[in-house]
């Protein structure tokens, strides 16, 4: 048995609910499964003290005994990254922390899904990317890709390069209803001409794209200054505007379903932002607010502003990681990602790769 490793081109694909998907229907269909992250990046703290959110889903998911530093020998936090820098880090200790630990999980289990961490180059500082991993572990690898345009397949093709012969295929997840046609019609073809394996397309599905302007608001404690506005908007990304007017209406106009991060102080960035029609809210740092002509305007738009306290930079950081993990939040949206895989691609055959 080779393990599968659910890798992705960048982050925020959807990585997790497609890993635990697999595995629960693995499981489902009598198999013991095993999970494991080796490289927990999802952390809530610059030291790495808590703990990943995704080993905690998949635990209660799958119903496993592992602990959670088995499942997640690495906690690949930023205080981590700056100790390995630094050379205080024994590379072949944490090569052997995670062959160890991926024994110990894989013992007696018919199947283990692997996840990846952030996107299949992170950890290029202790050797151990995805396609590291992979070498490392024997894994077969599942490589998922967001698609918006063309541009994208540079970033697959990169990806395909890195992984060599360990690529079982591509999926494609979180794919609008506008880029559908071009992907399945021009995009898959292409890749397949140059023999990289395409499983399928799983089409976009807002409720597991992002979150809602108003969780968004809960989760930083942001006060919303417009009374009108709807807060059920979803947020899928996030816009900083810290460029001049003219170039930032340039990027807006290109934007969807974002959240446009600035200086309460920055009345012509928020100007442009409310113009553009991809754009669902404002989130203002500092703590300064708005005009009163600049709330008027959100309020005629429908566009909620949001007001933090804190810094750009912190807020960015905190934005990120909301949005991010609201991708996967619980076992229902794991639920829903498995008919989603279903309905979209022959999950017995995803499985097929480790065996």
């Amino acid at each position: 048995m080779n393990p599968l490793l659910v890798s992705s081109t960048e982050a925020s694909t959807g990585k997790t609910a497609v890993a635990l998907a697999l595995a629960r229907h693995a499981a489902d269909g009598g198999k013991s499964v095993g999970y494991m992250k080796p490289k927990g990046t999802r952390l809530q703290s610059a030291v790495g003290k808590t703990l990943d959110q995704d080993p905690m889903l998949a635990r209660e998911i799958l119903d496993l005994d592992e602990q959670m530093h088995e499942m997640e020998p690495i906690v690949y936090s930023p205080t981590f990254v700056q100790e390995v820098v630094r050379g205080r880090e024994d590379l072949d200790a944490l090569h052997e922390s995670v062959t160890d630990n991926y024994e110990r999980i894989a013992e007696d289990k018919d199947a283990v899904v692997i996840e990846g961490a952030g996107e299949y180059r992170t950890g290029g500082i202790i050797d151990l990317t995805d396609p590291d991993l992979a070498d490392l572990l024997d894994a077969r690898v599942l490589l998922l890709a967001d698609y918006d345009e063309p541009s994208d397949l540079d970033d697959v093709l990169a990806a395909a390069d890195a992984f060599g012969e360990r690529l079982g295929g591509v999926l494609f997840n979180g794919v609008s209803d506008d880029e559908f046609d071009e992907l399945t019609e021009d995009a898959i073809p292409f890749l397949t001409e140059r023999d990289v394996t395409v499983f399928g397309a799983i089409p976009q599905v807002q409720e597991l794209s992002g979150v809602t302007v108003a969780e968004l608001a809960e989760e930083l404690g942001a006060d919303v200054l417009t009374s009108d506005a709807p807060a059920d908007a979803y947020v899928e990304r996030f816009l900083v505007g810290a460029m001049g007017r003219d170039a930032a209406l340039s990027g807006f106009r290109r934007a969807r379903e974002a959240a446009v991060i600035t200086g309460g102080d920055r009345s012509d960035i928020q100007t442009a932002a409310l113009g553009a029609p991809g754009v669902k809210c404002l989130l203002l740092t500092g703590g300064h607010r708005p005009s009163g002509a600049v709330v008027g305007r959100a309020e005629e738009a429908e566009k909620p502003i949001l007001l933090v306290q804190g810094d750009t930079r912190t807020t960015i950081d905190r934005a990120e990681s909301i949005i991010r993990s609201g991708r996967t939040r619980d076992p229902e949206t794991v639920e829903r990602m498995g008919r989603l895989l279903a309905d979209a691609v022959d999950l017995d055959a995803l499985l097929a790769l480790g065996d």
